[in-house]
């Protein structure tokens, strides 16, 4: 059963940067696409970005697009979020999921939530402003 655990949450300045981790368990880190979700308080939880298995590539969410990278480290099972010139707007909680692929690809819709069947806890960036 596949596990993930976020860490690096925290508070800080608008402009500001943060790096957030996902350690991936319990199966093989290489096979999976690692994407991260955000929530807000009273709000929808929305995409961010995924980095898929295989050299498949990175997507990025029109709001985070040049401000956010995502890459993983497939020997440290272990995948990170880095946020740069931060906005109070980005305040949520991120969270990390993973969805198993093949060498064969395929298409599903990387922006949606239903896409990936794991999920970790969650971890806290606050912005202020």
């Amino acid at each position: 059963q596949v596990q993930l655990v976020e860490s690096g949450g925290g508070v800080v300045q608008a402009g500001g940067s943060l790096r957030l981790s996902c350690e991936f368990s319990g199966s093989t880190f290489g096979d999976y696409a690692m994407a991260w979700f955000r929530q807000a308080p009273g709000k929808e939880r929305e995409f961010v970005a995924v980095i898929r298995p295989f050299g498949f590539g990175t997507y990025y969410a029109d709001s985070v697009k040049g401000r956010f990278t995502i890459s993983r480290e497939n020997t440290k099972y272990t995948g990170t979020l880095e946020m740069n010139n931060l906005k109070p707007e980005d305040t949520a909680v991120y969270l990390c999921a993973a969805r198993r692929e093949t060498l064969f690809g395929g298409s599903y819709d990387r922006d949606s939530e239903s896409s990936y069947k794991s999920w970790g806890q969650g971890a806290q960036v606050t912005v202020s402003s």
